[in-house]
């Protein structure tokens, strides 16, 4: 009787922690249909480094609700990182930091109306390019 209860206990317990990972684990970096990136591009993008694809000005944009998902991901930073150097770039090279948006759904707004944007959210969407 335990351990049947033991184990029906650890196997919810791996379930509900599986799910979750697979939860958090989903990001996707989009662009406006318009603008060409490669994944090796968006660490650049998203520090300034890189702010033209051709001849289009690359205008990236945090996605509140995703964004500790993506530093510790894509860019392998925390917030304090990241604001930090987006603050010496301000003073130093006079460019700003990406501005937020809140949800995913007003990400996808922005980068679909926005030649030249680039954002990231927790799912896929259409009539935006997903970065690979």
């Amino acid at each position: 009787m335990k351990a049947t209860i033991l184990r029906l206990i650890s196997t919810a317990t791996f379930a509900l922690l599986a799910s979750q990972n697979a939860v958090a684990g989903d990001l996707v970096v989009i662009a406006n249909s318009g603008t060409n990136l490669s994944a090796g591009e968006v660490r650049d993008v998203f520090l300034g480094e890189k702010q033209f694809a051709g001849s289009t000005k690359l205008i990236p944009v945090d996605n509140a609700a995703q964004q500790e998902n993506f530093l510790s991901k894509t860019m392998q930073m925390n917030s304090v990182k990241y604001s930090g150097i987006w603050t010496k770039k301000a003073f130093r090279d006079g460019l700003s930091a990406p501005a937020m948006k809140s949800s995913d759904a007003e990400v996808i707004q922005f980068v679909k109306s926005t030649p030249g944007a680039v954002g990231y959210i927790g799912s896929s969407a259409s009539g935006v390019n997903i970065v690979k």
